[in-house]
């Protein structure tokens, strides 16, 4: 087992193992343990009461983070020339469709997010084996293939994220910067968990949200009371 550096001796330190704490208290901890040189994201992974193997359980959806992710999102637009001047007007990073579409085959996938047209999506397939394991192929669930470029492109740039549940029932999200005020982080944590509540598979039984752990980029990760957090 890797020893630990004299500052994460420290974060470890301030975190009680035996207390589950307050969303409120959770999201000052954060902030307060993260040593890192840069502005790290803090991340939040919920353990659900669900089945993943299972299509009737299957959790995912898309969020806007009221106070956004504090991350510049990269957008490409794969458009027709006809909406190409409503992608860019959006503040879509890159905007196109051939030329775009022959870099990805050529490895090329240096973007966050793909937004596109329901009628270019037959193009995208033969790429799904790139972009896939990325997790980059647009999906009308998530609002990434639609005929309202501009809506699109401006949620993504001001917060807008997708999640899905892994399958060992684990939904893992990026709700900020350590940068952020410990307001504004529980603020997009609420708004995530009020999501995932909203989701709940009918099929799902027992408890649902059964943990939630926050914590910073290489920092140790802080318990935070289940049920409060949710009622």
């Amino acid at each position: 087992m890797a020893r630990l550096t004299k500052k994460q001796k420290e974060a470890v330190a301030k975190i009680d193992k035996s207390k589950f704490y307050s969303l409120s208290e959770a999201s000052a901890l954060v902030k307060e343990i993260s040593n890192a040189k840069f502005d790290a994201s803090v991340d939040i992974a919920v353990r659900l009461g669900v089945d993943p193997k299972k299509a009737n359980q299957m959790v995912r959806g898309v969020v806007s983070l009221p106070h956004g992710t504090g991350k510049d999102v990269k957008v490409l637009a794969l458009v027709t020339p006809d909406k190409e001047q409503e992608a860019k007007d959006a503040g879509a990073d890159f905007v196109g469709l051939n030329e775009y579409l022959d870099k990805i085959k050529g490895g090329w996938t240096d973007v966050d997010v793909i937004i596109t047209m329901p009628s270019v999506m037959g193009k995208l397939g033969p790429l799904g084996r790139v972009l896939g394991p990325r997790g980059l192929m647009p999906n009308p669930k998530t609002g990434t293939v639609t005929m309202d470029i501009a809506k699109a492109v401006s949620e993504v740039k001001a917060g807008k994220i997708d999640f899905k549940v892994d399958k060992s029932g684990v939904i893992h999200a990026a709700i900020g910067k350590v940068s952020f005020s410990a307001d504004k982080i529980e603020g997009n944590a609420k708004e995530l968990l009020s999501t995932l509540l909203k989701l709940k598979p009918t099929a799902a039984k027992g408890t649902y949200v059964k943990s939630i752990f926050m914590s910073s980029t290489m920092s140790p990760s802080i318990a935070v009371d289940s049920k409060a957090a949710v009622n």
